[in-house]
């Protein structure tokens, strides 16, 4: 008799129809999970390659602007959120004093959870972005890189360089079946205090099993466009792009 649990392995990554051996799970399986298990303790836990990202904004013609949060380490990331939803001192007087110049989005990139997946997508995403917002005419302030940072860092740095948009790029919480993904999360009118409510996500960017960096960036700058024009994002702004051709293109 045929097990319909196999057939359905064919369309998920989750962990069905594993076989068994006596009570437990056959060997493969087990080294399987526990190979996940490893990755996901070193995504969260490795340094992040964040030269190499500088390295990726300059070469697009951007300015890389280095940043940071009161994080101490790694474990303290982990153990006080708050600590990484704000800049510490010497950067947020560093873009107080800052010359403002008009910008339409404040684009920010972090670590988050996930050193791994800024390290294998970052770059390649990043490219996509600038690329998808320059054929938009939206313009782009420097890219701001801060280690352990969390979503709502993006308000305060948003708000500091009056940006129309705060755009933050970061490393997704990994699961057992993806260690490297990355999310964007979009906030209009960006400032202290602003709640999830008000954001937009686009998560699990991972080529080739999950979104592509090319649909992802497509995505974005519709979004972008769209809280511009609306004067809003976060919940009162739903996903209404059209629908995907198959060269990634919309119409």
């Amino acid at each position: 008799m045929n097990d319909p649990w196999h057939t359905l392995r064919r369309y998920t990554q989750a962990r069905i129809a594993q076989g068994r051996s006596g009570c437990g799970l056959p060997t493969s399986a087990l080294l399987d999970f526990q190979l996940a298990h490893a990755a996901a303790r070193d995504a969260v836990r490795q340094p992040w390659a964040i030269d190499r990202c500088a390295r990726a904004v300059e070469a697009l013609g951007l300015e890389a602007l280095s940043l940071a949060t009161p994080v101490a380490d790694r474990v303290q990331y982990l153990q006080r959120p708050d600590q990484g939803r704000r800049l510490d001192e010497a950067s947020r007087q560093r873009l107080e004093t800052r010359s403002r110049e008009a910008i339409d989005v404040a684009l920010v990139i972090s670590n988050g959870l996930s050193s791994t997946a800024v390290d294998r997508h970052g770059p390649a995403l990043l490219n996509a972005i600038v690329e998808a917002y320059r054929r938009s005419g939206l313009r782009l302030g420097p890219v701001c890189l801060v280690p352990d940072g969390r979503v709502a860092l993006a308000d305060e740095i948003g708000a500091l360089l009056g940006a129309r948009l705060a755009v933050i790029i970061v490393g997704e919480r990994p699961g057992l079946s993806a260690a490297d993904s990355l999310g964007i999360y979009l906030t209009y009118a960006p400032r202290i205090g602003n709640t999830d409510a008000e954001r937009n996500c686009i998560s699990n960017i991972r080529p080739p099993e999950g979104l592509s960096c090319q649909d992802a960036a497509a995505k974005l700058a519709h979004l972008s466009q769209e809280a511009l024009r609306r004067g809003l994002s976060g919940v009162g702004l739903k996903d209404d792009m059209p629908k995907w051709l198959p060269d990634s293109t919309f119409t």
